[in-house]
């Protein structure tokens, strides 16, 4: 009995063995995007300036984006929402109220109310004391202002809400109209999300999602990432997440051996920016460009 069950299990073991051998040798890398091809002028690791550097400007603002640009970021990072009308316009939040004068979720605006709003209202730097854009006619952008604005800039854009079949297809025509597919990289916390995206614009790289991210790490944490074939070209991660170191050295290495590039957010402090520097990565998201352009230069 004992000897039936020995053969069992390692029968079993076999199985097993013979199953990740076969996994180790079908895997394969991302494929190369252009989006990740080198450009002149390029900083390394390249510059985000998330929402267009939101401690130094109001948020997702074509302000922000243009004097982030200016100070030498390599990619404008935004988050876009599907209004009521269809129209595609970027914003953080799922509402308008953090960051204007108005009330609402962007779903239930239409476009024309959404650019009646001050999209600075709400920005300060000292704490509430003074809002220096108040009343400049700063309005929140569409996604066509932004391409049209910045034809030849990288561009990270995140699909915020959860309407993926609509969003999709509108923002892949958008893309396909102003022919940007091989400078728009589109990240997602929602795997509903970038399912329809993918779907709908495979030519367009994508960044790993909440599910993806959790996934590769679970096997790199157990030696198996190697068995990864990635549909994405990105890993746009945390420093820690749920009390889990996530970028460590190893993990960059292991992400580099599937031909992913690693793009950390949102590092804002110097003594985290020069950490996350030594680790290799090809970005780092920041609120403060400034800060990272600084220490790079």
């Amino acid at each position: 009995m004992k000897t039936r069950l020995r053969n069992i299990l390692l029968g079993i073991i076999g199985v097993i063995v013979a199953a990740l051998v076969v996994g180790f040798v079908i895997a394969k890398p991302a494929p190369a995007h252009p989006w990740f091809a080198p450009r002149a002028g390029d900083h390394h690791p390249l510059v985000f300036a998330h929402q267009g550097g939101e401690n130094l400007w109001p948020s997702n603002t074509l302000l922000a984006f243009e004097n982030s640009a200016e100070l030498g970021a390599d990619v404008l990072d935004t988050d876009m929402h599907l209004t009521k009308d269809g129209a595609l316009v970027l914003m953080h939040d799922e509402t308008v109220d953090r960051t204007t004068d108005g009330h609402g979720a962007i779903r239930d605006l239409t476009l024309a109310e959404i650019k009646q709003l001050d999209a600075a209202y709400n920005f300060s730097t000292d704490n509430g004391q003074t809002f220096p854009f108040r009343g400049q006619g700063i309005t929140v952008p569409t996604l066509e202002e932004l391409f049209t604005a910045f034809p030849a800039k990288r561009l990270g854009i995140e699909i915020k809400q959860t309407d993926p079949l609509p969003t999709a297809q509108k923002f892949c025509a958008v893309i396909r109209q102003y022919q940007l597919e091989s400078s728009v990289l589109v990240s997602s916390f929602r795997q509903e999300n970038m399912d329809a995206f993918r779907k709908e614009c495979p030519a367009v790289a994508t960044s790993a999602t909440e599910n993806e991210v959790r996934f590769f790490y679970v096997l790199f944490r157990v030696g198996l990432s190697g068995l990864v074939t990635p549909n994405y070209n990105s890993m746009q991660v945390p420093e820690a997440s749920g009390g889990l170191l996530i970028l460590s050295p190893q993990f960059v290495e292991a992400a580099h051996k599937r031909g992913l590039a690693v793009q950390p957010w949102t590092i804002n402090d110097e003594e985290d920016l020069k950490h996350i520097l030594a680790l290799g990565v090809e970005g780092i998201n920041t609120d403060n460009p400034d800060r990272l352009l600084a220490l790079l230069h």
